[in-house]
């Protein structure tokens, strides 16, 4: 991953200082505007919102909002068949494996896994992203509705849990990784708005490979890694099985089956 952005946490108001200084405080970020930056936090009615001040169209702020938009449509129409993440990590009628999400980002296939009724603790290595997907999952949480209940299946952890194997509510049946891959001439040029923010802010993942040793060591059955069809296998190991969709493939890595002794 590329160098993490050092973006301040500002608040809407005098009453929501405290808390902006919190959220800074836990995320490491600066809690002061400086007067060249790129992006800025703002919390403003409790919600946290990522803007770029240099972006060369106008747009709208970052939020992670898990009550509106696709993310809100797809929990509520998802279904088991149709679902190849599902597939690739083992979801069955009758088995919910757990999963940690190594590289949460906007928490949207965690979302559908949790919606699928994982239970899925999130591991986000950017504080910017990772204060944006708290704050959302927070925001979610109180919501006694079907959105809110979905969202009580996630548990951001931290940033760097897959490296010091520390942090972990229970030991994970699967690991599910997505890095951020760079661009290719095969990519079309673009993309949804507010991933252009999020690829700006975090770029890519140049240490991706690094990922697949701790992701193994941690997971109990096996390992599933999202990936560009066109893209080479993470850490250059070829995996044990794919599951194909139309813009990506699943990886999975397996150590033993899922209903396998552990002797």
């Amino acid at each position: 991953m590329t160098a993490a952005v050092r973006v301040p946490v500002l608040a809407g108001s005098d009453a929501e200082t405290v808390e902006a200084k919190a959220i800074a405080k836990r995320w490491g970020l600066p809690s002061e505007a400086t007067d060249n930056g790129v992006f800025q936090l703002w919390l403003n009615d409790d919600v946290l919102a990522l803007h770029w001040l240099q972006s060369p169209q106008k747009m709208s702020p970052l939020v992670v909002d898990f009550h509106q938009g696709k993310a809100a449509y797809r929990a509520q129409n998802t279904q088991l068949k149709n679902e190849a993440i599902a597939k690739a990590v083992g979801v069955t009628g009758q088995f919910k494996p757990s999963v940690v999400d190594g590289t949460a980002g906007l928490g949207r296939d965690a979302f559908v896994l949790a919606g699928l009724g994982c239970d899925v603790q999130l591991i986000e290595r950017h504080p910017v992203v990772a204060a944006l997907l708290d704050n959302g999952l927070h925001r979610a949480q109180q919501e006694a509705d079907f959105i809110g209940e979905i969202c009580q299946r996630m548990h951001l952890i931290g940033t760097d849990n897959l490296y010091t194997g520390k942090g972990f509510t229970h030991e994970p049946d699967v690991v599910y990784l997505d890095p951020m891959y760079p661009k290719t001439g095969k990519q079309k040029a673009q993309v949804k708005k507010d991933m252009q923010m999020f690829q700006q802010l975090v770029g890519s993942d140049e240490d991706a490979d690094s990922l697949l040793e701790p992701a193994l060591n941690n997971a109990k059955f096996r390992v599933v890694v999202k990936r560009p069809n066109s893209a080479p296998f993470l850490a250059g190991r070829e995996p044990n099985s794919q599951i194909n969709s139309k813009k990506h493939r699943f990886d999975v890595y397996i150590k033993r089956g899922f209903h396998e002794s552990a002797n």
